[in-house]
């Protein structure tokens, strides 16, 4: 009896050693979702539920060969990008996705650490700007990183909406803004717009410090388009698998983070 194909999705991002974020909470957030996890490894970083100790960038030959066995070998839904440490890098994953033309890419640009510091250079910005948001089916900034693409601060409910609709100037097929970061009372507000239609997905404020909701996010996302879901539908779907995972989080290292539950957060058929 023939086995049955299994939906691949690939992550290009960083390794977090801690296990929390990065490539290993993408292929977490894909097996839970029954995907199969393909990575490329664009960053290496050294780190733990308190902090980063040192970051180290593969040769970009590397890079390359890494994306083009897995375009070469498996039939890939859906592409997620993560933590692209300069314009090198950059420019090297915008190539291989015109290359490939993977038919769903979620860019989750990660630009921002928590602490506030600037991830990212300014010519890696406008690679990012320019090469990378027009081939995106959807961008999932959270406030500090959207502030940057956009250049205007976002400080309230009328500057978050306009902050959406400038970032789906800059090309990507539809944007998620991320609330968590701005303080609208006791609830986090996710705005959705794809051009044609719009969301917004609310929840309650959690008194958390939480390590990997953004890639968890993304990926998420990700999964769920390889399955077939609809742009929205997966945002839903995402947003949901997120708030689970908090739920039943834990506390591995010696740090106060939250590291989110993945395969207790799983859906349910």
């Amino acid at each position: 009896m023939p086995i049955p194909p299994v939906v691949s999705a690939l992550t290009i991002a960083g390794s977090d050693s801690g296990g929390g974020a990065g490539i290993q909470a993408d292929l977490k957030t894909f097996a839970a979702h029954g995907v199969h996890g393909l990575s490329a490894i664009a960053a290496l970083t050294a780190q733990h539920t308190r902090g980063v100790t040192a970051v180290h960038v593969p040769p970009i030959e590397f890079l390359r060969a890494q994306i083009d066995a897995c375009f070469d070998d498996f039939a890939i839904g859906a592409v997620k990008l993560g933590m692209l440490a300069n314009a090198q890098v950059i420019h090297a994953v915008a190539d291989a996705l015109e290359r490939y033309r993977p038919a769903f890419v979620v860019l989750d640009p990660v630009m921002v650490a928590t602490s506030g510091a600037k991830l990212l250079e300014d010519d890696a910005l406008e690679a990012l700007k320019t090469r990378l948001l027009p081939l995106a089916s959807i961008v999932t900034p959270n406030t500090p990183e959207a502030e940057l693409l956009t250049g205007h601060a976002i400080a309230d409910t009328r500057s978050a909406e306009a902050a959406l609709e400038a970032l789906h100037a800059l090309g990507p097929g539809a944007v998620l803004l991320k609330g968590g970061h701005l303080h609208e009372g006791g609830k986090v507000v996710d705005r959705f717009d794809d051009g044609v239609a719009s969301a917004e997905f609310i929840h309650p404020r959690r008194p958390l410090d939480a390590h990997g909701t953004g890639c968890t996010l993304a990926s998420a996302v990700a999964a769920n388009l390889a399955l077939g879901a609809a742009m929205a539908q997966a945002v839903e779907n995402a947003i949901g698998y997120v708030q689970r995972a908090l739920t039943l989080g834990h506390r591995p290292g010696q740090g106060d983070v939250l590291v989110l539950d993945h395969f207790g957060a799983a859906p349910r058929p």
